[in-house]
């Protein structure tokens, strides 16, 4: 009985997630179908509203930069499919890439992935989700992000790829 009267007293937020350039890019990835068709089974749960969505205006302005016009447009349009909040690289969110940086995370040559990081830590973000194994969804990474966050008194992020957030097709056939 207690149990029931404190979940009716706390409302329960939706996980935000941030999603990089790389997973709204693989929706379109012909060169890649495995992945593409793991985003796109994913991007219908992000239609679906179960998530909090956010980007910033770094993963605009990689998508506005795209060279072949007609993915460009097709990823813009993807993009439209969902609910998604924005967060504003700031100057705070700037700041926080550059520490990322300092603290040699990451080189300056990663400079736009430092700024994704950045935006999902500083937006207060659960999660963020990337393609990017290189420079965000790796060992190292997570694991200065870990010591960054906590020295400057931000929640922890987790880093996965949008694997992770496939349905489990057995537990839906249960």
């Amino acid at each position: 009985m207690f149990f029931m009267e404190i979940n009716e007293r706390i409302p329960l937020n939706k996980t935000k997630i941030y999603l990089d350039t790389s997973v709204i890019s693989y929706l379109e990835q012909d060169d890649a179908p495995e992945q593409m068709l793991i985003t796109r089974e994913v991007w219908e749960t992000f239609k679906s509203g179960k998530y909090d969505i956010y980007i910033s205006n770094v993963v605009l302005r990689e998508l506005s930069n795209c060279k072949d016009e007609n993915k460009r447009t097709k990823l813009l349009n993807h993009l439209s499919e969902i609910k998604y909040s924005f967060i504003d690289v700031t100057e705070k969110t700037m700041e926080f890439a550059e520490r990322i940086i300092d603290l040699g995370i990451l080189k300056k040559k990663s400079f736009d992935d430092c700024q994704h990081i950045a935006a999902a830590i500083v937006g207060n973000c659960d999660f963020i989700i990337s393609w990017n194994f290189k420079h965000i969804v790796n060992i190292e990474t997570i694991r200065g992000l870990k010591v960054l966050t906590t020295s400057e008194g931000y929640k922890d992020i987790l880093i996965y790829s949008p694997e992770a957030f496939q349905s489990d097709k057995e537990e839906e056939n249960d």
